[in-house]
């Protein structure tokens, strides 16, 4: 084990057990060319603020503790119970993480980039049986709960989803919310980010396709003539054809699906049913004091104080700003939908 600091490997003075034992140490990073765990520090008010498990968000981590991953793994010994909110963007996926940051319950993990280098690793041609234990290694070292008793629900990035069955399969005890937005919201949230917004589902969409998750019967030149928009639908529509196969293949005792609209019109129903599906206990005092809190009052990006009415307002702007585009792509991408057997509305609602 070593201590990394101002590009200088010593010696750390904690030992493995030390850092194992200690949740506050997050799997950060994983190295596969050296098969080591990069672990930083990072205190549950940290968790709390940062948006995303991620350099942006937590800072460079100029001191991380390397540790090789069997040795991680054999200092080990406390894990949580595990539950996976798998999303497909702009659909309040970090609100609900957020929400669950229930201490003595459960924690919500926003995106923790160790998960995106294990894609990363896969979409470089990594060998699938070594990425297997690998992933299933990572998922190990996430579940070490930040207060006895609590369990871990994991938000993985959106570009994690083509591990998501992996996931799923590796831990059978665990459940999963599969979150989404309805597509005319998800294309209005995608235009009203302008450009960085469009370039972004095209990159989403460059790394779908790496690792074959798109199958909609188009060829390489047709993705080429697509429009930004049209780009998104189709990643929104490979990601709503994944959830698909998800609700078949571990049924209800499982998966629930959830749609955005009925999370923020029902948020005390959801966070109630939300609290069942993941075995979480939580009273109805608690859950009632979870949806007055900051995760549904306050922007779970910039902070500052927002609620429904004004997510409203906004998905509203920009509907009227890109309306005749949204309504040409919703279209298009309902016959798309048509033709693939794809449902625009998932089954096994978290709320049936």
């Amino acid at each position: 084990m070593y201590w990394r600091q101002n590009a200088v490997v010593t010696k750390t003075p904690a030992s493995i057990a030390d850092i194992l034992r200690n949740p506050l140490w997050l799997a950060d990073r994983y190295n596969p060319e050296f098969d080591a765990v990069h672990f930083r520090h990072v205190d549950r008010d940290q968790h709390r603020i940062a948006t995303f498990l991620t350099e942006e968000y937590l800072g460079k981590s100029v001191s991380p503790v390397i540790i090789k991953r069997d040795e991680a793994l054999a200092a080990q010994s406390v894990q949580a119970p595990v539950h996976f909110i798998f999303h497909s963007a702009f659909c309040c996926s970090t609100l609900l993480a957020r929400a669950l940051d229930v201490p003595g319950v459960a924690m919500g993990l926003k995106e923790p980039v160790i998960l995106n280098d294990i894609v990363a690793w896969r979409q470089r041609g990594g060998d699938p049986r070594q990425i297997g234990q690998s992933l299933d290694s990572v998922l190990r070292l996430l579940a070490r709960p930040l207060a006895p008793c609590e369990a871990v629900v994991i938000k993985p990035s959106n570009v994690c989803n083509g591990l998501a069955e992996a996931m799923m399969a590796l831990r059978p005890d665990a459940r999963a919310l599969l979150l989404y937005a309805p597509l005319p919201l998800f294309l209005g949230s995608v235009a009203k980010k302008g450009m960085w917004g469009r370039l972004w589902v095209r990159e989403l969409l460059v790394k779908q396709l790496k690792e074959g998750f798109v199958d909609l019967g188009f060829s390489d030149e047709d993705y080429l003539g697509l429009t930004d928009l049209q780009a998104a639908a189709v990643g929104w529509l490979a990601q709503q054809a994944l959830f698909m196969r998800m609700t078949a293949r571990f049924g209800k005792a499982r998966v629930a699906t959830l749609d955005s609209e009925i999370l923020l019109s029902a948020p005390t129903e959801t966070i109630g049913r939300l609290s069942t599906h993941f075995a979480l206990g939580l009273s109805s005092d608690r859950v009632a004091a979870i949806v007055a809190g900051p995760a549904f009052t306050r922007h779970s990006k910039f902070d500052g104080a927002f609620n429904t009415q004004a997510r409203v307002a906004e998905q509203e702007n920009a509907a009227d700003v890109h309306s005749e585009e949204i309504q040409k792509v919703s279209a298009w991408a309902a016959v798309i939908a048509e033709n693939n057997a794809i449902a625009m509305r998932l089954p096994i609602s978290l709320l049936d």
